[in-house]
């Protein structure tokens, strides 16, 4: 640390109770009192470099009072032996205090040529304000000195030079650099207050010298140093304030504190760079659990959502569960929160749609049962309609690999958030469908979801039941997920016939080694039912073609004369039991007559091709009404 003495006489100040005099052979002719603390003076060399001295000398005589002196009676002190050219040593340490004191006695130029204040002021930029350590010293004390530092440009000086040192590359690092990923400079000023933090990082980023990133890196370690660590069970604070008028000693209660650290957390996400990977997608959501925790403005939550939406596909479950404080809201997490960021995270799909995925999910939307009918839009499609455009293009393209892995995302979210019993079924299934079908090409994941809210909510209605099924496509379940839908009670009755028919299609394409396409003209007329376009549009022909072929290869497994395998055999008799079993205890089911049949004629005694027929075969009675429990149609009609 660098530091300057000042005058070449000996101390000759002694102290007698609270009295301190100058041991003189002159009699002292001058009394001042600081801070309880009378000094026997001589007026001579005080009033000569003093206009302050002056004025109150010619008003009040021999006994001046100076109350609310800056800097106390050490700083007094140190200018009244500058006066009486006692040696003094200046540092980053007093500079401050010194100078504040020069100022408020008026030792100026006009007072006396070579006066204090100019001497601190060329020792302040020649030598203190070229070195790191010294120039963050002395504008780490000027926070004491804050109202009259800015009126003497103090603050606004270092502020200027502090940013100079941080973008210069001629500065020297200091000795025990940071290990860690954040700058070598970013560890110093988080130590900082957060007003004297924002100054410097605006100072900073306007000289655009400074990478983006770093200024992210830096943000994040002073949000790792003074913001409150959020936990599940609430709100931790720390013991240190990042503020200028924060005393070590009041006891500020919890509201005071909160307004304080809402206040910082609003500063830094103002200072968020625009570069979209400038700061990683797991601290924006941390930034945003404590907005949530804090009750910060509207805008700052906005803006994180919106950031977080940039870069949702770097996120992790984890991330994503934000406690939810609300008493409105009796979940554990706040899942408005994630729907807001689904939201914007459409907008950003909206705004550059990759051409792959988008053809994608045309065609997965026509094939999913779970969407046929009315084709009903998701919630993130109605949002695109009308405000796809209001976003800017700075956000990055969704590719097809950063799309399904913001769908594996949010199923691991719902996941977690189906096990709350007061989880509304509403809000689940607006998160479900807040994400394309291009996003799921498996649904193991939805099926983990339906499975765990059933489970946790076992009062649920059928009619309940059906609806939170309808997100699942069970041409999508992998064949581990079929065994286990297959066995599930909690299922409704078509959502296990649909998985069953699927899995045994897909196991006599499997035993038959992938056999080969079958013409639509031999297929059976309810298959060739189900393959027809009644309601197609021009824009669907395509996705309707997939329709086909698709449902083309599952039944070239099952045509005459191919041979099953003892094991495809054994599964198959396995879910044929189970569906019967399925059957006789559903109350509702409307054609008991019809079912038996149907179960009879599937019998493991029939061939391979006779079996296939039976499981297609329609009862003459009731042909439609069959069907319709069997496979839910998306089309308005069908042709017989």
């Amino acid at each position: 640390m660098k530091f300057m003495k000042l005058g070449t006489r000996p101390d000759t100040f002694f102290t007698a109770d609270s009295v301190r005099t100058v041991c003189t052979e002159v009699a002292t002719d001058l009394q001042i009192l600081v801070d309880n603390c009378l000094y026997h003076l001589h007026k001579f060399p005080l009033l000569s470099k003093c206009m302050l001295l002056q004025a109150l000398c010619a008003d009040a005589g021999d006994v001046v009072e100076l109350p609310g002196f800056p800097g106390g009676a050490e700083a007094f002190e140190a200018c009244t032996k500058f006066c009486y050219g006692i040696t003094i040593t200046v540092s980053a340490r007093n500079l401050v205090p010194l100078r504040c004191a020069a100022a408020h006695l008026g030792m100026s130029e006009a007072a006396d040529r070579g006066n204090l204040a100019a001497k601190l002021d060329a020792f302040l930029a020649s030598c203190l304000l070229r070195r790191w350590k010294d120039s963050l010293g002395v504008l780490h004390s000027t926070r004491h000195y804050a109202p009259l530092c800015e009126d003497l440009g103090l603050t606004s000086r270092c502020v200027d030079d502090v940013a100079a040192l941080i973008v210069s590359p001629d500065t020297a690092l200091p000795a025990k650099s940071s290990t860690s990923a954040s700058p070598w400079w970013a560890h110093d000023i988080a130590e900082l207050g957060v007003d004297l933090f924002w100054r410097i990082m605006v100072a900073v980023k306007a000289t655009g010298a400074v990478h983006e990133k770093t200024v992210g890196d830096a943000l994040k370690a002073y949000a790792r140093r003074w913001l409150p660590n959020v936990a599940k069970d609430g709100l931790s604070l720390s013991a240190d304030q990042p503020f200028e008028d924060h005393d070590a000693g009041s006891g500020a209660d919890v509201k005071q504190v909160t307004t304080r650290h809402c206040l910082l957390l609003e500063k830094i996400v103002s200072l968020l760079p625009a570069e979209r990977d400038a700061v990683s997608c797991g601290f924006l959501l941390k930034l945003l659990k404590a907005a949530n925790i804090l009750s910060a403005s509207a805008a700052s939550k906005s803006e994180l959502v919106r950031r977080v939406a940039w870069q949702l596909e770097e996120a992790s479950v984890a991330d994503l569960l934000v406690p939810s404080l609300s008493c409105v809201s009796e979940t554990l997490y706040d899942v408005d929160a994630v729907s807001a960021i689904l939201d914007e995270f459409a907008l950003r799909c909206a705004a550059v749609p990759p051409a792959p995925a988008l053809a994608l999910s045309r065609s997965t939307d026509d094939d999913s049962p779970a969407h046929s009918g009315g084709h009903r839009r998701s919630r993130s499609a109605e949002s695109v309609s009308f405000d796809g455009t209001r976003r800017s293009l700075s956000a990055a393209p969704v590719s097809r690999g950063a799309l399904v892995q913001v769908g594996k995302l949010v199923d691991g979210f719902l996941i977690q958030v189906a096990k709350d019993p007061n989880m509304p079924l509403d809000k689940l299934l607006a998160i479900a469908e807040a994400v394309p079908d291009s996003a799921r090409p498996e649904h193991d994941g939805m099926y983990k979801v339906v499975d765990t809210y059933l489970k946790a909510h076992p009062e649920m209605s059928k009619s309940a039941r059906k609806r939170l099924c309808r997100v699942l496509n069970c041409r999508k379940l992998s064949e581990k997920a079929c065994t286990h839908a297959a066995m599930n009670e909690l299922l409704p009755l078509r959502v296990v016939v649909q998985v069953l028919f699927f899995e045994h299609a897909r196991a006599a394409v499997l035993a038959s080694g992938g056999g080969h396409a079958v013409a639509a003209a031999d297929l059976p007329s309810n298959i060739r039912a189900l393959l027809s376009n009644k309601s197609g549009s021009s824009e669907d022909e395509e996705a309707d073609r997939v329709d086909e072929q698709r449902l083309q290869a599952l039944a070239a497994g099952a045509s005459p004369g191919d041979d099953w395998s003892v094991e495809g055999l054994r599964r198959a008799a396995s879910k044929i039991a189970t569906l019967r079993m399925k059957l006789a205890e559903d109350e509702d089911y409307e054609d008991r007559d019809a079912a038996d049949e149907f179960a009879r004629k599937a019998g493991l005694a029939r061939s391979a091709s006779l079996r296939f027929r039976a499981f297609c075969a329609i009862p003459a009675g009731k042909p439609k009404r069959m069907l319709s429990k069997l496979w839910p149609l998306g089309r308005s009609g069908v042709s017989h």
